[in-house]
């Protein structure tokens, strides 16, 4: 069992990012009953939900003659233009039926502003407004994260990055995430991007 100081952030684990899904990813389903054991190992679990409103900036249908992979401007950044995902009241915004939700402390939305996008679970990519996260976490005197989940080149990997930033000890349990992989080796390139600035790289079978 994982110390008091340590949480795991199981981040985006929702119906359109698993196979079948609006904007599944690969494989993205296996992760779950990884995630289900690494849960009995933890005293303080929280999850992050993409949430979005139907008109949200990001996606490829709200822009006229623009295609999902193409790119525009948005909230002043370069933006990837995707698949309608995550919908507020949707079931594909709804976590699987298969995640145990049982130990969870919190859930904490984002992507909420259709100005914005927002893949880490702390700030919208324009690092303009939070979720809240961090000062949950801080309250809770957390002081280590595991981070696992969908989808590992995007929101997996910006909520590592912006936990590390924020001065907590940071994990990513790889073989409990899956990658989007819009070109074939993103996943890999987000690993050493992650090692880069410090993140520990872990397997599920050193918790568990």
């Amino acid at each position: 069992m994982q110390s008091k100081e340590s949480a795991l952030i199981i981040v985006d684990v929702q119906n359109d990012f698993l196979p079948n899904g609006a904007l599944a990813v690969h494989d993205g389903d296996q992760v779950i009953p990884i995630i289900n054991k690494l849960q009995k190992e933890f005293q303080f679990i929280v999850a992050t939900q993409d949430f979005h409103p139907a008109d949200h900036g990001s996606f490829a249908a709200n822009h006229s003659g623009k295609k999902i992979s193409e790119f525009v401007t948005l909230g002043g950044l370069n933006q990837i233009l995707w698949p309608v995902h995550c919908v507020q009241g949707t079931f594909g915004a709804e976590f699987h039926k298969d995640l145990n939700q049982d130990n969870w402390k919190a859930v904490f939305q984002k992507g909420k502003n259709k100005e914005v996008d927002s893949y880490s679970g702390f700030f919208d990519n324009a690092r303009k407004e939070s979720t809240g996260l961090a000062d949950y976490l801080m309250k809770e005197r957390i002081k280590k994260v595991y981070i696992t989940g969908l989808a590992l080149d995007y929101c997996v990997k910006f909520t590592a990055l912006d936990a590390h930033s924020l001065g907590f000890e940071t994990y990513l349990i790889v073989d409990s995430s899956r990658a989007v992989n819009i070109d074939p080796m993103d996943g890999d390139f987000a690993i050493e991007e992650m090692a880069k600035q410090g993140i520990k790289i872990i397997n599920s079978q050193e918790i568990l």
